[in-house]
């Protein structure tokens, strides 16, 4: 799907969740895309719609009730049928390193940033010293934009914000080939927004690593991104280069167009209706409820052609025209 050599390639990922009395929630169904070395991935889509479920898959982080189908390969190793023990010690920190959508839940409450952060510098990196760990410490949490002077508080003590750039810096530690960054600017104002996607764009750039970012904001997936991908209603249903995705001709499927139009500096017209629940989809189209295209085609569930999940023939195209 990418030019370039796959960091991760994701081939048919499912996940379903079994609830009590038999029923069952189609989190995330088919899912296809690659994440090069050196490019950044933007996974875009509404609140529910499946995004953290497919990041929670890739690190082995999902409940005892959730079955997965499909692969997931980084490199040579299948993480969807890899062990506890490979992730554990192979896999989260040293070959993914995660940006958490909820910091506060994964820092520990009784421990300072500082004491987190120099642990953290000591598994990951095997640089030995007090001074020296602590020196690369400060470091990640510079590149964080965290404040020195609140580096021995302890989690409790950090605004939504700081606990966010927080759980960065520690993701930031490893320098991981792959990065997950799962909402990483949740509860930052917008120059702290920037300067936050600057720095995880960075290595990107510098040091080919390879980013995954789950977002809701468009802008900084502009900022950002060299490709964008949009799940709707647990599906991937546009794969699409940024440039073209945010500029000429624009998003082909009829969701992410409404997506776009939807933001404050373009149409600012909202989407109607609701997402289905993801327990109940529609044997065709999730979409075609709330699409303005909407035809009798749409009855059936379509499948990805040209990287679009749409029946209507101006999905090849542009929609705008």
């Amino acid at each position: 799907m990418t030019e370039r050599s796959p960091v991760l390639s994701v081939r048919g990922l499912s996940v379903r969740f079994l609830m009590p009395g038999g029923r069952r929630i189609a989190a995330v169904t088919d899912a296809h895309f690659d994440v090069a070395a050196g490019e950044c991935l933007a996974l875009v889509g509404e609140s529910g719609c499946g995004k953290s479920v497919l990041a929670a898959a890739l690190l082995g982080l999902l409940p005892a009730n959730a079955q997965t189908a499909g692969e997931a390969r980084l490199g040579d190793l299948d993480l969807l049928s890899a062990d506890e023990r490979t992730l554990a010690r192979t896999v989260r920190g040293r070959r993914i390193g995660l940006i958490p959508q909820s910091p506060a839940a994964h820092l520990t409450p009784v421990r300072t940033i500082r004491s987190q952060l120099d642990e953290t510098v000591g598994t990951l990196t095997g640089i030995r010293g007090r001074a020296a760990r602590r020196s690369a410490a400060r470091t990640a949490a510079e590149r964080a934009a965290f404040p020195a002077d609140h580096l021995d508080r302890h989690p409790h003590q950090l605004s939504g914000g700081l606990a966010q750039r927080a759980a960065t810096a520690l993701a930031l530690v490893g320098d991981a080939p792959l990065l997950l960054a799962d909402e990483p600017t949740t509860g930052l104002d917008r120059d702290l927004v920037d300067r936050t996607v600057d720095e995880l764009r960075r290595p990107v750039d510098a040091d080919g690593q390879a980013l995954l970012m789950i977002t809701h904001d468009l802008a900084a997936a502009e900022r950002i991104a060299d490709r964008v991908a949009v799940m709707y209603a647990g599906r991937i249903v546009e794969l699409a280069d940024a440039q073209t995705f945010f500029g000429s001709p624009g998003p082909r499927h009829p969701y992410s167009r409404g997506l776009l139009q939807a933001l404050p500096d373009r149409a600012f017209s909202p989407i109607p209706g609701m997402p289905p629940e993801l327990g109940d989809l529609p044997d065709g189209c999730a979409f075609s409820a709330r699409c303005d295209r909407a035809t009798d085609a749409c009855v059936t569930l379509p499948r990805m052609t040209g990287a679009v999940v749409c029946h209507h023939p101006h999905a090849q195209e542009d929609l705008r025209a």
